[in-house]
């Protein structure tokens, strides 16, 4: 079976195979990691600890190792980084790019550089060995080598894969090159992220154009990505685990995940309430959910919901709450067909109007 890269060499990316190269786990100093953990004795990085994801629910404890958010940082002069990700398994999904769902992406000095994909026939080799069953022999690896023009030092940031779970990540540099810590936030306290697959950013092309990681590099600030596709539902035990985080900022958006519009009603403003209580000076920033069908009924009731807990918060003194309407901040102004995958989850230039709604009250919130 032949694929582009077969007929396109654009399609073709280098594996790891440098005579001079040395081989560094991101596990060990000088590397650090951001908005994931991966305790002693664990196979997988997870975004929270196993046993809270376990209690809020199920879906939660799954998706706990899909890496949404993480990213490793450091600073080096080779003339090329490999990059090698070990995976447990590898799950596709229609409308969820590869690229961004399964490989990692790599920043030098901000901007972006290459995603790590593997060589073009990769797919082809997948399918044929029954990966799109569940059935390819673990573990997968992807890996390519991304090449600098000289060997001057850079700050790398790499983004973890948005839907997939990674058991090790392995970098390689130059032998003779240095390596050090990369350059810390310039607010190192996490804006939180707390939603749906809206939230996990699940139908970007890559990890790095994923809203919250577009206002980490548009602020320089650390964030957690708690995103949970089809099971943010407001539970009072993530209430309770987010409202014990160090965080500078706190973002929610799942009214896309609650069953009922009563069950956004009866779980909304607790959640709220609970944050609030444990994290009086706490910017709490409210939203409903990106929408691309203006009109639909149960959506404004939704919204609603959510509005009525702003006012709720505001009349009862709190001066430190903010709302993103959903269809009015973000989609409304601008042809909603170019943002979305699906009619439901943001492409990349949806995620970049989110980044840009939201951006505009957590500008000010950061000075």
């Amino acid at each position: 079976m032949k694929t582009m890269a077969d007929f396109d060499k654009n399609f073709k990316y280098e594996s790891i195979h440098k005579d001079d190269m040395k081989v560094y786990d991101i596990e060990d100093a000088p590397f650090k990691m951001y908005g994931i953990m991966k305790p002693e004795g664990d196979d997988d990085f997870i975004r929270m600890p196993r046993a809270v994801a376990k209690s809020v629910s199920e879906g939660v404890a799954g998706l706990n190792r899909n890496t949404a958010g993480g990213r490793v940082r450091f600073k080096t002069n080779s003339k090329y980084i490999a990059v090698k990700c070990v995976y447990p398994e590898i799950n596709v999904m229609l409308t969820v790019p590869f690229s961004g769902s399964v490989c990692a992406d790599v920043y030098a000095d901000g901007k972006f550089v290459a995603v790590v994909t593997p060589d073009g026939n990769f797919i082809a080799d997948f399918y044929e060995k029954g990966g799109a069953k569940g059935e390819y022999p673990a573990p997968m690896e992807i890996e390519r080598v991304i090449e600098f023009p000289d060997n001057k030092m850079r700050d790398i940031i790499i983004n973890f894969p948005i839907s997939n779970a990674l058991n090790k990540m392995y970098i390689g540099i130059e032998e003779t090159a240095e390596i050090k810590a990369g350059n810390e936030y310039k607010h190192t306290k996490p804006i939180v992220f707390y939603g749906s697959s809206v939230t996990q950013n699940a139908c970007v092309s890559r990890a790095g154009n994923a809203y919250s990681a577009v206002l980490s590099r548009w602020f320089d600030t650390d964030f957690v990505n708690l995103g949970f596709s089809g099971n943010a539902k407001g539970e009072t035990k993530m209430a309770e685990y987010i409202a014990g985080l160090d965080m500078s900022i706190f973002v929610y958006d799942y009214d896309h995940n609650a069953p009922s519009v009563e069950h956004l009603k009866n779980t909304h403003y607790p959640m709220y309430k609970i944050i609030r209580d444990a994290n009086p000076d706490l910017p709490i920033i409210m939203a409903s959910m990106p929408c691309f069908s203006v009109g639909v009924t149960h959506i404004l009731d939704r919204r609603d919901v959510i509005r009525d807990t702003y006012e709720r918060a505001i009349a009862e003194g709190d001066k430190n709450v903010y709302f993103v309407d959903g269809i009015e901040d973000i989609y409304k102004r601008i042809d909603p067909e170019m943002m979305t995958v699906d009619n439901c989850h943001p492409n990349d230039f949806g995620s970049y109007c989110m980044a840009d709604a939201f951006g505009n009250i957590i500008k000010n919130l950061l000075k």
